[in-house]
């Protein structure tokens, strides 16, 4: 089957001279420049009794730009001297071509001498431009000159209001006041902030002060400008993301200020040697079905993805909703049936919420300690008097709890324990001041009651106890470079933690019992009650971590590259989690890979580094990712999945 001939080859200009073709044409081959095949020259003299063979060497096009090649001739032409054959132009370089190796150089530089291939260059050089009496005309230049001046002005106004969008941008700040005409009384703190930065910088002063048409402060450019910087934002991003080997997704659905359901969407991806999580785009959703969300995911995908590309997706991170995570019709299924590898992770710290949600939420008592616990913060919010006799006893205000980030309730626990004292203090001011009403004296009492009830104070100090490694955890979970290596280190730490607290509850239920006045009219709970109750929740937190945080079949990987275990790889190498990771990703090469990894495991300088991230800059540093190829590969792999930057902290 033949092929085509292209555009900028010596054939093409044979058969259709430069000369026949339209202006855009001529533009365009100007622009592609010379064909430059391989050609097949062989050439083979004698001097002297000796023979010398001479080939074709790309080498030859090397210093010579104007120089083509013809694979039909095998010979060399005059890219110039073809296009626009100046009387004098010589048929050996526009005709027939050279084809003499041994006189290469001799031939070239005097045809470089030539009038006429001098000439011509000129002419290419020159097409598409001004003729250069009109370059050299002084009104010309002038006007070029103020025009250029003008340019560099209005860049300088311009990049002087993009700065201050930036800025409130930057600080959360709204952009525009109620009147949002540009000559209002109240233009807002956008156009506070830029009379602030002119009263600094003359040009845009003067810009502000005598510009009728555009001053760039109304409503639309601010508008335009955003447009601008997404776009370009965005463009950057996909730029990086298909340089960058692996890509992640993270999703989740919101809505706007308006109640318009859509979807946040982020990407993960390494980006010159570093992590990198870029917020890309809200989604306007029509309906939340998996369908919806599905379709909506793959049209951008599409986009930052083309088909070729479709193997660098290796994660979808979305929350545990059924229309998410559903194995046979879910979001997650829909976008793997389109990207196999694309593996399904739910978010870690959410679940990690959930855990504990769980944990106090199939217990009664445990449900309404913490139901008792939120109301000391809603009984000094819902006034300013009695928060100023809180300000003024504890000096501490109490945090409102919450069931979306359970952080706020650790912070609950903690301070109410901390704090209890004074809080007794505090509600009894309340009530012996005469300055409160009924209903408020009485609440104060029942919460005086509430703090001395050994009950409530028994169940405060279990989660004194607990709290603080939620928070660890948590915080952890939401580290930007942690990975799965190290996260499982941390869940087995926050079990041990759990568990000593779940074997020393026999000596709280004694110390609470011996240092506690008894219940004024609440029903005492006996001891072996409370120590039940407090096992069950230790057990019900520690059974759901295992249950919750047990890796899949394509996070098994992990387990490859945990430095504490190397030593025990090097005696017994961990085949079951190679050919798991080998299925999960079959990428990779299965027996360089496990070459790599021997290696690795039995080199001391390796046996420090505690999680991916640390092992991976450890190989950039030194240049050792072309050594450990496969092994590189499998760090971005982990890296790159959002084991735990959870949709919900955006």
């Amino acid at each position: 089957m033949a092929t085509s001939m292209a555009e900028n080859s010596v054939q093409a200009l044979l058969k259709t001279p430069f000369h026949r073709l339209s202006d855009v044409e001529k533009k365009k081959l100007k622009d592609l420049g010379p064909e430059r095949p391989d050609l097949n020259i062989q050439q083979t003299t004698t001097d002297r009794g000796r023979t010398y063979t001479r080939t074709f060497s790309s080498n030859l096009y090397a210093k010579r730009n104007w120089l083509a090649g013809c694979t039909v001739s095998n010979a060399f032409f005059c890219f110039p001297c073809l296009l626009f054959q100046s009387p004098g132009t010589e048929t050996l370089w526009t005709t027939t071509g050279m084809k003499d190796l041994k006189h290469f150089t001799q031939k070239c530089k005097k045809h470089e001498c030539g009038r006429s291939h001098l000439t011509n260059c000129l002419k290419l050089n020159l097409f598409g431009r001004l003729s250069i009496a009109e370059q050299l005309d002084e009104g010309y230049r002038i006007g070029i000159r103020k025009h250029n001046e003008e340019v560099r002005k209005n860049r300088h106004i311009l990049s002087r209001i993009i700065d201050c969008v930036k800025f409130c941008g930057a600080f959360e700040l709204a952009l525009r006041g109620h009147d949002e005409s540009e000559n209002s009384e109240n233009p807002g703190i956008f156009r506070g902030l830029v009379d602030v930065v002119a009263s600094l910088d003359g040009v845009l002063k003067e810009h502000l002060e005598s510009a009728t048409v555009f001053k760039g402060t109304s409503k639309t450019v601010q508008n335009e400008l955003l447009d601008c910087m997404l776009s370009v934002v965005r463009e950057k991003i996909i730029s990086e993301v298909q340089s960058s080997d692996f890509l992640s997704i993270q999703a989740d659905e919101t809505t706007d200020i308006s109640t318009q359901a859509q979807l946040v969407l982020v990407l993960c991806y390494i980006n010159d040697k570093n992590l990198v999580e870029r917020f890309f785009e809200f989604i306007p959703l029509q309906s939340a079905t998996a369908e919806t969300i599905a379709d909506a995911l793959k049209e951008r995908l599409a986009a930052i993805l083309p088909g070729e590309q479709k193997s660098k997706l290796i994660c979808q991170a979305y929350d545990g909703a059924s229309v998410m995570r559903g194995a046979t019709s879910g979001v997650q299924k829909r976008i793997r049936d389109d990207y196999p590898t694309a593996h399904y992770i739910h978010c870690y710290a959410h679940q990690l919420n959930l855990i504990m949600q769980q944990a106090t939420s199939h217990v009664v008592k445990v449900k309404n300690f913490f139901s008792d616990l939120g109301g000391f913060s809603a009984f000094f919010s819902r006034s300013p008097k009695r928060t100023s006799v809180l300000d003024e006893v504890v000096a501490h205000r109490l945090p409102t709890a919450s069931t979306v980030r359970w952080n706020f309730h650790s912070r609950a626990v903690n301070t109410v324990f901390e704090q209890r004292e004074h809080l007794v203090e505090c509600f009894e001011r309340i009530r012996a001041s005469g300055g409160f009403d009924d209903k408020t004296s009485q609440e104060a009492g029942g919460y005086i009651r509430l703090l001395e009830d050994p009950q409530f104070n028994f169940f405060l100090q279990l989660f004194h106890k607990i709290m603080p490694h939620v928070d660890v955890l948590y915080a952890k979970l939401q580290k930007r470079d942690i990975d799965s290596v190290h996260i499982e280190r941390c869940i087995q730490q926050f079990q041990e933690d759990i568990q000593k607290i779940r074997d020393s509850l026999h000596a709280m239920v004694v110390e609470q019992s011996s240092g506690s006045q008894q219940p004024r009219k609440r029903r005492a709970v006996s001891e072996d009650e409370l120590r039940r109750i407090a096992a069950e929740v230790c057990d019900t937190i520690l059974g759901h971590t295992k249950e919750r945080f047990a890796f899949k079949d394509h996070l098994i990987s992990a387990t490859l590259l945990q430095g504490n275990q190397f030593e025990c790889y090097l005696k017994v190498f961990p085949e079951v989690a190679l050919a798991t990771t080998l299925k999960a990703y079959p990428i990779l090469d299965g027996g360089k890979l496990k070459t790599e990894l021997g290696l690795i495991y039995g080199t001391d300088e390796f046996r420090p580094c505690r999680s991916a991230v640390d092992l991976f800059q450890l190989f950039m540093e030194n240049n050792l990712s072309e050594v450990f190829s496969e092994t590189v590969t499998l760090l971005k792999i982990m890296i790159t999945t959002p084991m735990t930057r959870g949709v919900f902290q955006l």
